[in-house]
Formats: C-alpha cells, structure tokens, sequence
C-alpha cells in the first residue's frame, strides 16, 4: 500500500514503459473536462440571454399597454370634440342620415328582349 501511493505521487505512471496508454487516457480526460467546460459556459450565456429576453418583453408588454390606453383616451369623442374646437371645427348638431343609392333596371333593348 505505502509503495503503491509513493509511486502515484511520485508519478512513475507516467514515464514506466507502458506510459503511452496513460498519457493517452490523461489526454482523453483533458479534452472531457474542457468540452464539459465549454458546454457549461454555452449553458450559461443561454440562460443569461432568456433572462434578458424575458425581461425586455416585460418592458414592451407594459409599454404596449400604456400606448393602447392612451389611444382608446385618443378615439374618445369627447378628446377628439376638444381637439377639433382649437381648430374651429364643432360637432354637427343634426345626426346623420343614411343614404340609400336605388339602382334602376336597365331598359333591355329590342335584340336582348327577341333572344330572351
């Protein structure tokens, strides 16, 4: 036991003759470790990104019912009736009528009433 944890600190595994297979394995581990790495810090940045993302729609979910409200305010016919006072222009007094356009029958000339 004692030999066995000298020689792992001593690192003879490393320079032994079969120390080929090792340094392949190490740099096996290596390159796991930096892959876990890189999929950690792309993990990351995502989740940063959604979190930015969720909060602008937040501000632009709130802006947009700030803007609808003020355009309902808009449309209101009072808003509009104090808007066109400045201008001179004042609601009219009679309401409005509906016209009706009655659209006559042509007269069928004499070759259309013979092919009929």
């Amino acid at each position: 036991m004692k030999s066995g944890v000298y020689s792992l600190l001593k690192a003879k595994y490393l320079v032994d003759d079969g120390a080929m297979k090792n340094w392949g394995f190490i740099v096996f581990l290596i390159l796991i470790a930096m892959l876990m790495i890189a999929n950690t810090h792309n993990y990351e940045q995502k989740v940063y990104r959604i979190k930015q993302l969720e909060n602008e729609v937040k501000v632009l979910r709130s802006e947009f019912v700030d803007r609808r409200s003020q355009l309902m305010e808009l449309k209101m016919e009072s808003t509009v009736a104090r808007k066109m006072k400045e201008r001179e222009i004042y609601p009219s007094d009679v309401p409005p009528r509906k016209i009706k356009v009655v659209k006559k029958e042509e007269e069928k000339s004499i070759f259309s009433k013979l092919w009929e």
